[in-house]
Parts: C-alpha cells; sequence; structure tokens
C-alpha cells in the first residue's frame, strides 16, 4: 500500500467519485429528502452551495455532474484546514463521501475529525458510524466506515 499523503496531495478518485454517486443516487427533479431538504442532482442542496434549490426545479444530467464536481471542490477546500493527518486515498475517499453527506460545518466538531487528527484511524473509522440519524443512512455509513478501513470499496455495506 503506498504511503499516506497530506490531504492538499490527494484530490477525490475516480473509485470515490462513483461510490459517493452510488450512494446518493441521480435525481434530476428536486426532491425533499428522508430530513425534508430540497435535494437535487447527485444529493445537492443549497447549504452545499449553488446553486440554490428550489421546489419543481430540474436539471440535466451533465448539470448534475458539474454540480456535483463542484461541490466535492468545495468539500474538499473546507476540510484543508480541518484535517492534519496524512491519509491514503482510500481514507480521503470515505471521508469525502462523509463530509459530502453531513456537510463541513458538522464534520468541524465530529468526534470522527477529532481522532483522526490524533493518528486515531480506526477510531476515526468507528466515529463515522456515531452519525446513524435518520436509521436508513446506517448501511451508507458502513459502506463509509469499511471504505475508510480499506476492507471494502462498496457504497452500502
Amino acid at each position: 500500500m503506498s504511503e499516506r499523503r497530506n490531504i492538499e496531495n490527494l484530490h477525490l478518485s475516480e473509485q470515490g467519485a462513483n461510490l459517493i454517486s452510488e450512494r446518493e443516487g441521480c435525481i434530476l427533479t428536486a426532491y425533499l429528502d428522508s430530513r425534508g431538504t430540497l435535494t437535487i442532482g447527485i444529493g445537492h442542496t443549497s447549504a452545499a452551495g449553488p446553486p440554490k434549490v428550489a421546489q419543481g426545479m430540474t436539471i440535466t444530467q451533465n448539470k448534475a455532474m458539474q454540480i456535483f464536481r463542484d461541490d466535492n471542490a468545495r468539500f474538499r477546500h473546507q476540510c484543508l484546514p480541518l484535517v492534519r493527518s496524512p491519509l491514503h486515498q482510500h481514507e480521503f475517499d470515505a471521508l469525502a463521501s462523509f463530509v459530502f453527506n453531513l456537510g463541513a460545518t458538522q464534520f468541524r466538531g465530529s468526534t470522527a475529525l477529532k481522532r483522526l487528527n490524533q493518528g486515531d484511524y480506526a477510531g476515526c473509522a468507528e466515529a463515522m458510524l456515531f452519525w446513524n440519524k435518520p436509521p436508513e443512512v446506517m448501511s451508507r455509513r458502513r459502506g463509509e466506515h469499511d471504505q475508510f478501513l480499506n476492507l471494502q470499496h462498496v457504497a452500502r455495506a
């Protein structure tokens, strides 16, 4: 296995992007997610940044992919000052999925980040599982947990 690298030197891999896309799904018409948040494309919400999601909004597949790329770039940029421990690519990809779903604000105060920055990689993966609401998110969390630990790379476990 390659050495861990600083987050500045890592970008979401194609496999990581595919897993996030599979975890989120792609819906081209605005809908309310399980928490009642307007969502479109590959898990995009207004909280992630532009474009603002509006009731009845529709987008194309190409637009959904562009928004997804922009969202991932924003999340990476937001995480740069937070993550101080080096990561393997699979750890970065799992963390990207976790933060994509949680949001950088929630991640900033998370036990997962605290443990990661203490060099406790197993503890970080375990703490990802603490984010267990709504209950239907748990298969995703197990997938991110397993991906972080390099046990398996599946969308949901």
